[in-house]
Formats: C-alpha cells, sequence, structure tokens
C-alpha cells in the first residue's frame, strides 16, 4: 500500500486521538493535498514548524496501529467480504436453483453493506 494511502487510512482511523492543530495539519497534507508552504500560511507558522508536526503526528498514528491494529484488521476483514463475495457470485452463477439464487442474494447485500 502507497504510504500517503496508508497515512491517510491512519488519520482516518485515529485521527481524534491526535491534537487538533496535528489533525488539521495532517489532514490538509494528507487529504487535501496542500503544500508545506500552504500549510504555514494557513496556520501563520513556518514550514518547519508544518514539517516538525507532520512528523510527529505520523509518529504518533504510527504507533496507535502498532499497539491497536485497527487499521490492519479492518483491511483483512475486507479483504475476507471481497473474496466471500467472488465466492457468492461464483456459486450463484453456476447453479439455477431459485431458493439458492435468493438466499445468496442475500448474504451479497448483507456483506456488501460491510464493505
Amino acid at each position: 500500500m502507497e504510504e500517503k494511502v496508508k497515512i491517510s487510512m491512519l488519520i482516518q482511523t485515529y485521527g481524534k486521538l491526535l491534537t487538533e492543530k496535528q489533525q488539521r495539519i495532517l489532514d490538509d497534507y494528507y487529504n487535501n493535498d496542500l503544500s508545506l508552504s500552504e500549510i504555514a500560511e494557513n496556520h501563520n507558522i513556518t514550514r518547519q514548524a508544518v514539517r516538525d508536526i507532520i512528523k510527529k503526528g505520523e509518529k504518533k498514528l504510527f504507533e496507535y496501529e502498532e499497539k491497536l491494529l485497527f487499521m490492519k484488521t479492518t483491511v483483512e476483514t475486507n479483504r475476507k467480504i471481497e473474496k466471500a463475495l467472488e465466492e457468492l457470485t461464483k456459486i450463484q452463477k453456476d447453479y439455477s436453483d431459485r431458493q439458492i439464487a435468493c438466499v445468496l442474494e442475500h448474504i451479497k447485500k448483507e456483506l456488501n453493506c460491510l464493505v
């Protein structure tokens, strides 16, 4: 997984555990794609201060994930759900029994709500 995407997901998962300032700056940098200069100007701080806040925030996010593993668990669960959906679709296509098709469709709808 690309580093920027991973950090963006970590922000979504653990962002509320950061300080408000860290959260806003990391969100601006990773999700709003603002440069260090733009963020510095918006927050009336130096580029170096922005960089330091980003680095400290990233470190905290990785520490939270290392201890809590929410993102890893979520990614693994989504992967399992997607695989189950693929298998259900394959079964649904291969078997023509109407009752099986209805049950499989119901299960697929329930799993799609989880993804």
